[in-house]
C-alpha cells in the first residue's frame, strides 16, 4: 500500500516552499521519520520526513518546484524491499594525460565520483547543488572529506575547509596525501588546453531571493545612516583570559565576545528606547524587552535567530544560545520560530576579517550593531602612545525614528561598557 508524503506545516504565515533537494530517490529504502526531501522557505530549510518505513515510490515534484502546505510530493510503498541498484561503474584511472581532459569529461567524472562516494561506510552520498559546485571548483574527492552536516552529509563549509587545507599543504611543499578514490576530480580543476572560459547560471534559492528582497526593501524604505566609534578591547580580553577556565568548568560553555556585546547593547537600548523600537504605519512600537537577532552564516545564506529576553539572561545562557544557533544553522535545523521577532540585531563581520562596514538594518527593526576584527593599533592614552587591541564599532539606524544624538549616545554606551565591563554589573 502506498502512503502519500505531504508538505508539512512550515510556520506561521508561511504557506509554501520550494523543493531544494531530494535526499532519497525512487527505489531507496526509507525508515520512519527519515528525511526524504529538503524544502526551502523564505527563512529556513525544512526537512520532510517519511511517516512510514518502506521504499520510496515516485517523486511528484522536481527540484525547484514551488509546493504548498499539504501538497503531495512523493509516495512510499510500505513494507517493500528496496529496488536493486546496479553497481556504479568503476572510474577508469586516467593516465599521465589526465590534465588535458576536456571540462565536460572532468565534470562527468566528478559527478560519478560524488554519487558513488561512501557516506558513513554504507549507502551513497547525496550532495546538494552548492556542495557539488564547490567540489567541482576545487577539484576535490568528496569521499575523502568528513561531513559535519546532519547524518554526516557534506556541507559547503566542509568542502571549503578541505580546499583551504589542500592549499596550505601545497604552500608548505609537503606532498598531499593520495586520494582514496579515483583521482578523476583533479581533472575538473585542471584548465582545458584551449583555455576555455566558462560561466554558470544558477537559480537563486528561495532564501537568497528573500534576503535580496528584504535588504533592498530596507534601503528603499528606511532613512539609513551609520555612526562609528572605536573600542579598546583590553578589559574584555583580560576578563576572558582570567575567567575562561572557571567559566567553562562551571557553565560547560566558552566565554566569548558576543555575551559582552549583547549585555552592553541591553544597557544602551534601555537608555535609548528608540533604538529598540520600530515604525508601524504612523505609530512607533516600543518594547520593554530586548530580543537580539544574531546574524549567523548558514550554508544557504545569512540567518538571524533570536536571543529572547536578553536583558534577563546572564552571560552563560547568552553564550549557550549563540553556540546552539551556530550549530543548528550549520546543520540546517533552525526553525521558523527561532527567527521570529527580534527587536535589535548584532552582526559580527569580524569573524571573517572585516575591518569596517555599514551593516543594513533587519526590517522592521530600526538599528543594527556591526562588530569587526580586533587588531593592535597605536592609540593615545594619558598623553602617551600605546599599542592596544582595538575594534571599530558601527551602528546603522533608521533616521526616521532615531536621531543622530540618540544613535551616537547608544553606541557610546556600548563602547564604555565594553571598555569597563564593571558598568554591566552595576547597571551604568
Amino acid at each position: 500500500m502506498a502512503t502519500e508524503i505531504t508538505v508539512p506545516a512550515l510556520g506561521e504565515s508561511v504557506s509554501e516552499g520550494t523543493i531544494g533537494e531530494w535526499l532519497k530517490q525512487p527505489g531507496d529504502a526509507v525508515a520512519v521519520d527519515e528525511p526524504i526531501a529538503s524544502l526551502e522557505t523564505d527563512k529556513v530549510a525544512v526537512e520532510v520526513p517519511s511517516p512510514v518505513a518502506g521504499v520510496l515510490g515516485e517523486h511528484r515534484a522536481a527540484v525547484g518546484d514551488t509546493v504548498e502546505v499539504g501538497a503531495v510530493i512523493a509516495t512510499v510503498e510500505e513494507g517493500g524491499a528496496p529496488a536493486a541498484k546496479a553497481d556504479a561503474p568503476k572510474a577508469e584511472v586516467p593516465d599521465a594525460g589526465v590534465e588535458k581532459a576536456a571540462p565536460a569529461q572532468a565534470k562527468e567524472a566528478v559527478g560519478s565520483s560524488a554519487s558513488s562516494a561512501p557516506e558513513g561506510g554504507d549507502g551513497a552520498q547525496t550532495l546538494s547543488p552548492a556542495v557539488r559546485r564547490a567540489v567541482l571548483e576545487h577539484g576535490l574527492d568528496p569521499s575523502t572529506i568528513k561531513g559535519t552536516g546532519k547524518d554526516g552529509r557534506l556541507t559547503k563549509e566542509d568542502v571549503l575547509a578541505a580546499a583551504s587545507q589542500k592549499q596550505d599543504t601545497a604552500k608548505t611543499g609537503s606532498p598531499a596525501p593520495a586520494p582514496a578514490a579515483s583521482p578523476a576530480p583533479a581533472a575538473a580543476a585542471a584548465p582545458s588546453a584551449s583555455g576555455e572560459r566558462r560561466e554558470e547560471r544558477v537559480k537563486m534559492t528561495r532564501m537568497r531571493q528573500t534576503i535580496a528582497r528584504r535588504l533592498k526593501g530596507a534601503q528603499e524604505e528606511a532613512a539609513l545612516l551609520t555612526t562609528f566609534n572605536d573600542c579598546d578591547m583590553s578589559a574584555v580580553i583580560e576578563a576572558r583570559e582570567k575567567y575562561k577556565d572557571l567559566f567553562a568548568k562551571k557553565h560547560d560553555i566558552k566565554l566569548g565576545f558576543m555575551g559582552f556585546f549583547a549585555k552592553a547593547a541591553c544597557l544602551a537600548l534601555k537608555d535609548v528606547p528608540a533604538a529598540n523600537a520600530y515604525i508601524e504605519g504612523d505609530e512607533i512600537v516600543y518594547h520593554d524587552y530586548v530580543d537580539i537577532s544574531v546574524a549567523v552564516s548558514a550554508p544557504n545564506g545569512l540567518v538571524v535567530p533570536v536571543i529572547r529576553d536578553a536583558q534577563a539572561k546572564g552571560f552563560a545562557q547568552i553564550e549557550k544560545d549563540i553556540a546552539d544557533f551556530g550549530k543548528r544553522a550549520k546543520d540546517g535545523t533552525l526553525t521558523m520560530e527561532d527567527m521570529k521577532g527580534g527587536t535589535f540585531t548584532i552582526s559580527n563581520g569580524g569573524v571573517f576579517g572585516s575591518l569596517m562596514s555599514t551593516p543594513i538594518i533587519n526590517p522592521p527593526q530600526s538599528a543594527v550593531l556591526g562588530l569587526h576584527r580586533i587588531e593592535d593599533r597605536p592609540v593615545a592614552v594619558n598623553g602617551e602612545v600605546v599599542i592596544r587591541p582595538m575594534m571599530y564599532l558601527a551602528l546603522s539606524y533608521d533616521h526616521r525614528l532615531i536621531d543622530g544624538r540618540e544613535a551616537v549616545t547608544a553606541l557610546k554606551i556600548i563602547k564604555e561598557a565594553i571598555e569597563d565591563p564593571t558598568r554591566m554589573l552595576i547597571d551604568l
